[in-house]
Protein backbone atom coordinates (compact mmCIF):
# COMPACT_ATOMS: atom_id res chain seq x y z
CA UNK A 1 0.00 0.00 0.00
CA UNK A 2 2.65 2.49 0.77
CA UNK A 3 4.55 1.94 -2.52
CA UNK A 4 1.72 2.62 -4.49
CA UNK A 5 0.92 6.10 -2.72
CA UNK A 6 5.15 7.27 -3.20
CA UNK A 7 4.74 5.98 -6.65
CA UNK A 8 1.60 8.21 -7.03
CA UNK A 9 3.85 11.16 -5.45
CA UNK A 10 6.28 10.79 -7.99
CA UNK A 11 6.27 12.83 -11.11
CA UNK A 12 6.73 10.02 -12.77
CA UNK A 13 3.32 8.34 -11.64
CA UNK A 14 1.36 11.73 -12.09
CA UNK A 15 2.60 11.85 -15.65
CA UNK A 16 1.58 8.12 -16.07
CA UNK A 17 -1.96 9.52 -14.26
CA UNK A 18 -2.22 12.83 -16.98
CA UNK A 19 -1.68 10.26 -19.89
CA UNK A 20 -4.47 7.86 -18.79
CA UNK A 21 -6.33 10.86 -18.21
CA UNK A 22 -5.67 12.38 -21.69
CA UNK A 23 -6.66 8.61 -23.42
CA UNK A 24 -9.85 9.13 -21.29
CA UNK A 25 -10.59 12.43 -22.68
CA UNK A 26 -10.36 14.14 -19.38
CA UNK A 27 -8.04 16.89 -20.60
CA UNK A 28 -8.31 19.25 -17.67
CA UNK A 29 -7.49 16.85 -15.42
CA UNK A 30 -4.49 15.50 -17.77
CA UNK A 31 -3.42 18.88 -17.58
CA UNK A 32 -3.88 19.21 -13.79
CA UNK A 33 -1.49 16.06 -13.43
CA UNK A 34 0.92 17.51 -15.94
CA UNK A 35 0.88 20.21 -13.96
CA UNK A 36 1.52 18.43 -10.59
CA UNK A 37 4.71 16.38 -12.52
CA UNK A 38 6.30 19.41 -13.70
CA UNK A 39 6.07 21.60 -10.13
CA UNK A 40 8.04 18.54 -9.26
CA UNK A 41 10.42 18.26 -11.91
CA UNK A 42 11.11 21.64 -13.65
CA UNK A 43 12.83 19.53 -16.85
CA UNK A 44 10.11 17.19 -17.33
CA UNK A 45 10.50 17.51 -21.74
CA UNK A 46 7.50 15.07 -21.57
CA UNK A 47 5.06 17.04 -19.35
CA UNK A 48 5.45 19.76 -21.16
CA UNK A 49 5.29 18.25 -24.58
CA UNK A 50 1.90 16.79 -23.63
CA UNK A 51 0.30 19.71 -21.69
CA UNK A 52 0.80 21.78 -24.60
CA UNK A 53 -0.94 19.40 -27.14
CA UNK A 54 -3.52 19.11 -24.22
CA UNK A 55 -4.03 22.97 -24.04
CA UNK A 56 -3.73 22.88 -28.06
CA UNK A 57 -7.17 20.98 -27.62
CA UNK A 58 -8.59 22.64 -25.58
CA UNK A 59 -7.80 25.82 -27.38
CA UNK A 60 -5.60 27.33 -24.88
CA UNK A 61 -3.17 28.39 -27.33
CA UNK A 62 -1.31 30.78 -25.07
CA UNK A 63 -0.52 28.22 -22.82
CA UNK A 64 0.08 26.08 -25.43
CA UNK A 65 2.53 28.20 -27.01
CA UNK A 66 4.17 28.54 -23.71
CA UNK A 67 4.43 24.76 -22.77
CA UNK A 68 5.48 24.14 -26.66
CA UNK A 69 8.63 26.79 -25.96
CA UNK A 70 9.27 25.62 -23.22
CA UNK A 71 9.61 21.96 -24.63
CA UNK A 72 12.02 23.60 -27.04
CA UNK A 73 14.14 25.52 -25.08
CA UNK A 74 14.47 22.06 -22.57
CA UNK A 75 15.20 19.47 -25.77
CA UNK A 76 15.84 21.42 -29.07
CA UNK A 77 16.24 18.23 -31.13
CA UNK A 78 12.33 17.76 -30.15
CA UNK A 79 10.43 17.73 -34.02
CA UNK A 80 7.31 17.20 -32.46
CA UNK A 81 7.84 20.71 -30.25
CA UNK A 82 8.35 22.78 -33.16
CA UNK A 83 5.44 21.11 -35.15
CA UNK A 84 2.85 21.66 -32.21
CA UNK A 85 4.04 25.39 -31.64
CA UNK A 86 3.72 25.39 -35.66
CA UNK A 87 -0.12 25.17 -35.46
CA UNK A 88 -0.72 27.32 -32.62
CA UNK A 89 1.49 29.78 -34.67
CA UNK A 90 -0.96 29.00 -37.39
CA UNK A 91 -3.66 29.08 -35.49
CA UNK A 92 -3.07 32.58 -33.84
CA UNK A 93 -2.42 33.57 -37.71
CA UNK A 94 1.24 34.32 -37.41
CA UNK A 95 2.43 32.32 -40.86
CA UNK A 96 6.03 33.39 -40.57
CA UNK A 97 6.67 31.50 -37.62
CA UNK A 98 4.56 28.81 -38.56
CA UNK A 99 7.06 28.34 -41.45
CA UNK A 100 9.76 28.76 -39.07
CA UNK A 101 8.60 26.03 -36.92
CA UNK A 102 7.51 23.84 -39.72
CA UNK A 103 11.07 24.37 -41.12
CA UNK A 104 12.70 23.67 -37.88
CA UNK A 105 10.69 20.79 -37.80
CA UNK A 106 11.82 19.21 -41.08
CA UNK A 107 15.17 19.53 -40.24
CA UNK A 108 15.67 17.21 -37.87
CA UNK A 109 12.24 14.85 -38.80
CA UNK A 110 12.22 15.39 -42.60
CA UNK A 111 9.31 13.00 -42.79
CA UNK A 112 7.17 14.65 -40.54
CA UNK A 113 4.12 15.15 -42.72
CA UNK A 114 2.15 16.94 -40.51
CA UNK A 115 4.37 20.00 -41.03
CA UNK A 116 5.51 20.07 -44.66
CA UNK A 117 1.27 20.17 -44.62
CA UNK A 118 1.32 23.32 -41.89
CA UNK A 119 3.79 25.03 -43.66
CA UNK A 120 2.35 24.66 -46.95
CA UNK A 121 -1.30 26.06 -45.19
CA UNK A 122 0.97 28.69 -43.73
CA UNK A 123 2.88 29.47 -48.09
CA UNK A 124 -0.92 29.58 -48.74
CA UNK A 125 -2.02 32.16 -46.68
CA UNK A 126 1.38 34.11 -47.35
CA UNK A 127 0.17 34.52 -51.17
CA UNK A 128 3.55 32.01 -52.23
CA UNK A 129 1.38 29.30 -53.93
CA UNK A 130 4.45 27.52 -55.48
CA UNK A 131 5.75 26.66 -52.12
CA UNK A 132 2.33 25.70 -50.66
CA UNK A 133 1.90 23.22 -53.52
CA UNK A 134 5.34 21.86 -53.14
CA UNK A 135 4.73 21.32 -49.36
CA UNK A 136 1.48 19.66 -50.18
CA UNK A 137 2.82 17.19 -53.18
CA UNK A 138 5.94 16.18 -50.28
CA UNK A 139 3.28 15.80 -47.56
CA UNK A 140 0.95 13.60 -50.11
CA UNK A 141 3.92 11.72 -50.87
CA UNK A 142 4.49 11.01 -47.09
CA UNK A 143 0.84 9.84 -46.37
CA UNK A 144 -0.99 12.59 -45.85
CA UNK A 145 -4.84 12.35 -46.65
CA UNK A 146 -5.41 16.40 -45.60
CA UNK A 147 -2.67 17.15 -47.66
CA UNK A 148 -4.31 15.68 -50.60
CA UNK A 149 -7.24 17.66 -50.08
CA UNK A 150 -5.30 20.86 -49.45
CA UNK A 151 -3.63 20.71 -52.73
CA UNK A 152 -6.83 19.79 -54.75
CA UNK A 153 -8.12 23.26 -52.73
CA UNK A 154 -5.49 25.38 -53.35
CA UNK A 155 -3.07 24.01 -56.55
CA UNK A 156 -5.83 24.69 -59.73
Amino acid sequence: MLSCSVWAQSATGYFDKAMKKAEAGNTKGAIADYTKAISMNSKFVEAYQNRGVAKLKLNDLKGALADFTKTIDLDIMNADAFTGRANVNYKLQKYQETVDDCSASLGINPKDYIAYNLRGLAYNKMGDKKKACQDFTKAIELGSQSAAKNKATFCK
